[in-house]
């Protein structure tokens, strides 16, 4: 299994725009990447925090590296990134302050 973990740093009360970006509304059917062959699973979490910067994580699996490799290479995930550009949407908006990211291979 391969596992894409990402990790948001947002501005105190934005952690509900990351999750509206990731998060199906009733009725939606599946997201073009839950369609995809060897897609899991996606997992969001969000770091409870009393005041301050907020953190969300997501956590995206695949069966392999490949299937993985193959999404990012699809023309609909490359046509996704390409309309938001189109719209005028920032690659990162100004409520985030950080994002990391990373990829692993599932051992145990």
């Amino acid at each position: 299994m391969f596992v894409q973990i990402r990790k948001w740093t947002v501005t105190e009360g934005n952690s509900d725009k990351i999750l509206e970006r990731f998060t199906k509304k009733p009725g939606d059917g599946p997201s073009l990447i839950e369609q995809r062959e060897g897609f899991i699973g996606r997992e969001l979490l969000v770091k409870q925090t009393r005041r301050g910067d907020e953190e969300v994580v997501m956590i995206i699996r695949w069966e392999s590296e490949e299937a993985w490799k193959a999404w990012e290479k699809s023309p609909e995930h490359i046509a996704g990134h390409r309309a938001k550009l189109k719209e005028g949407k920032p690659q990162q908006p100004e409520y985030v302050i950080s994002m990391e990211h990373g990829n692993y291979t599932v051992v145990s």
